[in-house]
């Protein structure tokens, strides 16, 4: 036995090296498809101009290709670029994304959701609106609520051509009144809840409550009549 294993050694650890090599090869060549999640990126978006839709931050990619070329792809070197260079005021479609992944040659894109973005721009406004002051609760017993103002009563809103149309107000958050029995002031924050767009400069605003002591019907000789 041992000399039927010894015999011709040498062509036989060439055949054997032959075939992990013809192994590796086939193994390495082997096709595969593999799944990643691929950011989608806006460039080069024009000024004075802004994007007004919902896009995805991520592409669900598979890719196919030779296994030992997929080896050598990270999900964090590849991405799909859309430029918006010289884009105009509208929707613009933007189709076959698969042609705007830099993948590396040898591999190949055999599917892609969404596989088409549409983007909407719009010009960027200005607003100036007004501020609703929100008030809860009720003063102490013998106290009532006098003026309220909001310093500054108005803020500039920035955002959507199309959004800003429909804003005509804004809210503070709620001002508590219970139990009070003297004036106050507070800074309290806006409330916006626009998609598209947003506070310019400031986002908060001082409150200024006014507490006053009512008289009872009694103290004023006004009791009931008998």
């Amino acid at each position: 036995m041992f000399k039927l294993i010894t015999e011709n050694w040498t062509l036989k650890l060439l055949s054997l090296v032959f075939a992990l090599m013809l192994w590796f090869f086939i193994m390495g060549e082997r096709r595969l498809e593999v799944n990643y999640r691929v950011p989608l990126e806006l460039q080069n978006l024009p000024r004075e101009l802004m994007v007004a839709n919902e896009i995805p931050s991520m592409v669900d990619v598979r890719i196919s290709g030779p296994r030992t070329l997929l080896m050598k792809v990270s999900p964090n070197d590849i991405s799909i670029t859309v430029d918006l260079t010289g884009l105009n005021p509208g929707l613009t479609s933007f189709r076959r994304l698969e042609e705007r992944l830099n993948l590396p040659s040898g591999l190949r894109v055999t599917r892609l959701s969404p596989s088409f973005v549409d983007v909407r721009l719009e010009r960027v406004q200005q607003k100036t609106v007004p501020i609703n002051i929100l008030l809860t609760g009720d003063p102490m017993g013998g106290f009532g609520v006098g003026t309220v103002r909001a310093i500054p009563d108005q803020v500039a809103i920035e955002g959507a051509e199309s959004e800003l149309k429909n804003v005509t107000n804004v809210t503070t958050n709620e001002v508590d009144l219970s139990g009070v029995n003297s004036s106050f002031s507070l800074i309290v924050p806006l409330q916006h809840q626009g998609r598209f767009s947003w506070f310019k400069d400031e986002s908060t605003t001082e409150i200024q409550v006014e507490i006053i002591a009512v008289e009872s019907a009694a103290e004023d000789g006004q009791g009931p009549i008998e």
